[in-house]
């Protein structure tokens, strides 16, 4: 079984890992000098692995066009936190739950996980082919054809029995998950929603006083509601607007909504009344905010975006802005910089095996397919278990 794997982030190499352990002759192709870009950046700020949470809550966090129900969540129960946990062990790599959930390597890097991660695949025999940047294929018999383009503008042929594609998305060009790859899935026909930003910013005007006091600025233990859709979180005031994990849990319903009608409650765990009751007998109007600051230990950002509203006529009005705060944010940070994205290649397009209808023989992994995650663990884990579906998937093709 000649199995060629197109991409070499956290997906690709998951594929690799498992095609190559079955037996399967791996060639990883990646279109950069090393594997694993995207992973080192993400483990910038200690890498999270995955989230210490039930698998049937794990699942409740993939969404993305037609996903067919029921899809990450069985594949999370075959492969779920505990599971990757263990394979970090396996690795030598130690892990711990922070008290949010969230997994990190004890070392809270991703280098040392990555070079002994590439050390297992050139132990199971898996051939690195940097440099390989993938530009079509075809099928000729009963192998298929790729092509590939090189550094020095040559260009090169391999064939595979078949092929595992997990290009990523568009978030972080430099790391070579750059999303040139639609074009060329779309002149083969293949149905391809468009990318968008996912777990990214958004973006807002703010007054420059404003933002003399308030830029980068945590705004913590907030909620956030959209419609009926709520998050619970942080946020972080920028330059532009605001960054923040509350805020990326809304991004799909951030874009399918009208953004303009986001609602931020800064005492989530505080009902109106309770707040009215700590404030008790109300200041004067010029005294209101500054006091209701002090009895409600408001943050400095908080209570730079409740002056962005003053004056206020009573108690119950500061409340009321306190407890439904409006945030006009007006459009997502642009694609490159965002965390992740969002579309892909749609779910009618390919089978329950991940393999593309029309192309037999072409499975996908990872961020090619048109789902998605917030952050915290959930999208390294997505990219893991899509990554070994497909290469089980490619290896009973094979067979």
């Amino acid at each position: 079984m000649n199995i060629a794997v197109i991409g070499g982030g956290p997906a690709g190499m998951r594929a690799a890992e498992i095609a190559s352990a079955e037996g399967a002759r791996v060639t990883l192709y990646d279109a950069k000098p090393s594997v694993g870009r995207k992973l080192l950046v993400a483990g910038k700020g200690g890498l999270n692995l995955t989230k210490n949470e039930p698998w049937e809550r794990f699942a409740t966090r993939y969404s993305g066009g037609s996903l067919p129900p029921g899809f990450f969540a069985a594949l999370i129960r075959s492969f779920d936190a505990d599971a990757l946990r263990q394979w970090a062990a396996g690795l030598g790599i130690e892990t711990f739950a922070a008290s949010t959930g969230r997994v990190y390597p004890r070392e809270m890097k991703a280098a040392p996980l990555l070079r002994r991660w590439v050390a297992r695949l050139r132990e199971q025999g898996v051939e690195f082919a940097m440099r390989h940047r993938w530009i079509g294929c075809e099928r000729r018999g009963s192998a298929w054809t790729l092509r590939f383009a090189l550094d020095d503008d040559r260009e090169t042929e391999r064939t595979a029995d078949a092929v595992i594609l997990a290009l990523g998305g568009a978030s972080w060009p430099t790391t070579g998950s750059d999303g040139r790859w639609v074009q060329t899935l779309r002149a083969m026909g293949v149905n391809v929603s468009p990318l968008v930003p996912a777990n990214s910013g958004w973006e807002t005007s703010w007054p420059e006083a404003f933002l003399s006091e308030a830029e980068g600025q945590p705004l913590k233990n907030i909620a956030l509601h959209l419609g009926d859709v709520s998050a619970r979180g942080e946020l972080l005031i920028t330059r532009y607007g605001l960054e923040g994990g509350a805020l990326y849990q809304l991004g799909a319903a951030l874009r399918s909504n009208d953004p303009s009608r986001l609602l931020l409650d800064l005492r989530p765990d505080t009902t109106a009344d309770r707040l009215k009751a700590r404030l008790g007998s109300p200041p004067a109007p010029d005294r209101l905010l500054n006091e209701a600051v002090r009895r409600w230990r408001l943050s400095p950002a908080a209570h730079a975006l409740l002056q962005l509203r003053v004056p206020f006529a009573s108690a119950d009005v500061l409340i009321a802005a306190v407890k439904a705060y409006s945030l006009p944010v007006q459009r997502p940070r642009p694609i490159d910089e965002a965390i992740s994205s969002a579309g892909g290649v749609t779910w009618q397009g390919v089978t329950p095996e991940l393999m593309l209808r029309e192309f037999p023989g072409i499975f996908l992994a990872g961020e090619m397919l048109d789902w998605e995650a917030p952050t915290g663990g959930y999208l390294i884990q997505g990219c893991f278990v899509t990554g070994a579906h497909a290469a089980r998937s490619a290896i009973t093709y094979c067979r």
